[in-house]
């Protein structure tokens, strides 16, 4: 049932509706004009540093040590190694790699 002054369709063939672009221009704003808008840097000066407190947070606290099973600085070497641990056989290695975590473990 179709309402009096209601339009269902509407197509705009006047080329008063259509702009005129540029060659090759894809229709889209500017890069120049966002990156100098007002509206661009208030909403980047809000994201842009919580961001980065929000990163700086997730590792100062351990947080991404936990997330990713990584170990912590500290937990790299035990207190008694002099060197770092390097598998020096390459064909024995499962071998030396069981002998070292066998040790860590309490």
């Amino acid at each position: 049932m179709d309402t009096p002054g209601r339009t269902l369709f509407c197509v705009h063939s006047d080329s008063e509706s259509q702009k005129a672009m540029a060659a090759g221009s894809t229709g889209e704003r500017p890069f120049f004009e966002i990156v100098t808008s007002v509206r661009y840097w208030v909403i980047h000066a809000v994201t842009l540093p919580s961001i980065f407190l929000a990163g700086f947070l997730f590792v100062s606290t351990g947080l991404a040590y936990d997330a990713f099973g990584t170990p912590r600085p500290n937990e790299y070497y035990r207190s008694a190694e002099v060197r770092p641990p390097v598998v020096s056989d390459r064909y024995d290695s499962k071998l030396q790699i069981d002998e070292r975590l066998s040790t860590l473990t309490p």
